[in-house]
């Protein structure tokens, strides 16, 4: 593995995702590999993964990145880019492993790679980073690999969220829609990862939630300018699966929803900005518990939807590579609000793992000592 990637001889494109299971066989075996190494005995995992069961053990995860895959491929040539786009997960098939097997094979030399999580953060960037340097510390030959940075205020990212959300405002009946509240949700993460997320922004940390922040801002500014009712909106977390005595983001959803029908509120309309496509943690977390919260204190719910394959989503892709291919600088790339785009190559201690040090490519930090 090179230590970098020369930008203009890139010749093919990997997505990287998360992966998920494919049957009710998969599922305990899949919970094994995202949480390996913290010695979590599988009647635990069987527990966990009932929400899995609850869909027939599969994720819809990985069609939907067959789907984004395939209109990925049919884009990429109308924007001038002639780049096979391969697909590797870091928790099931088809692994990382297999995809830069499958590179190398063809003889791919140099690529970018286009991770379906759009914020800063170790899980979300620089776990996505680690798992590929030990893809190719396996691989001998292996082609060298830079990443695409986060995306969270990419037009084609941010923009199909503001269409959905002003879709579901004007479907709310006009009793609703005058005490309704947005409420934008997103994966929680511990405390500590949250504070010493995006050291390469140019600010201290917390670069996850500020993030995040920024994308609500807009969005319900869109809102009102598409629909004239301007509404507040709160920033919530779900999916906590830390233990119980380590702080996690908060407030949770539910206990947001909680609060929100005890204080009058008309409707809720929740916004997953957090997520890239409608996949386990939007169908069960959202679609499931958090309407049956919804349901039991009598608040009108209503979820908007995850970009998914949205065709301007899917041309971001596109213009990601071609700003990188083309050498525009981050502060001339297309973005919203006041943040510019991230830096193609994350600084010495962005995002930092705090349990290990472990290399990552596309980043300055220094080799781990042997």
């Amino acid at each position: 593995m090179t230590d970098g990637v020369a930008d203009a001889d890139v010749d093919a494109l990997l997505v990287v995702s998360f992966g998920g299971p494919e049957g009710p066989a998969d599922v305990v075996p899949f919970l094994q590999n995202v949480t390996r190494g913290r010695g979590i005995p599988d009647e635990r995992l069987r527990e966990v993964g009932q929400h899995y069961f609850h869909f027939g053990g599969v994720s819809p995860i990985n069609d939907q990145n067959r789907e984004f895959i395939a209109a990925l491929r049919n884009e990429l040539p109308h924007q001038g880019l002639e780049l096979p786009v391969y697909w590797g997960n870091r928790n099931w098939t088809p692994f990382l492993t297999d995809a830069v097997r499958q590179m190398r094979a063809d003889g791919v030399r140099r690529v970018l790679a286009f991770f379906t999580s759009a914020y800063s953060s170790y899980s979300g960037c620089r776990q996505y980073r680690e798992n590929l340097a030990a893809a190719l510390s396996e691989i001998d030959g292996a082609p060298a690999i830079e990443r695409l940075g986060p995306y969270f205020n990419h037009p084609g990212f941010v923009e199909p969220f503001a269409d959905a959300t002003s879709d579901a405002v004007r479907g709310l009946d006009e009793a609703a829609r005058a005490g309704a509240r947005l409420v934008f949700t997103t994966h929680s993460i511990p405390e500590a990862m949250a504070d010493s997320s995006g050291a390469d922004t140019g600010l201290v940390g917390g670069a996850y939630v500020r993030q995040h922040r920024e994308v609500a801002e807009y969005v319900a500014s869109a809102v009102a300018q598409q629909t004239g009712t301007h509404l507040e909106w709160d920033l919530v977390y779900q999916s906590r699966s830390g233990p119980p005595h380590i702080p996690w983001l908060e407030p949770d959803i539910d206990e947001h929803l909680r609060g929100l029908a005890s204080a009058g509120c008309t409707a809720a309309v929740v916004v997953p900005i957090g997520f890239v496509s409608d996949h386990m943690e939007v169908l069960w977390d959202l679609d499931t518990q958090a309407r049956a919260t919804a349901d039991e204190v009598g608040l009108p719910m209503v979820r908007v939807a995850t970009p998914g394959s949205d065709l301007r989503t899917v041309a971001m892709v596109g213009e990601l590579v071609r700003e990188r291919l083309d050498g525009v600088p981050p502060q001339e790339r297309r973005r919203i609000g006041g943040s510019t785009a991230s830096p193609d190559r994350c600084a010495a201690g962005c995002c930092p793992n705090l349990r290990h040090l472990r290399p990552a490519v596309a980043g300055s930090d220094p080799a781990p000592a042997p």
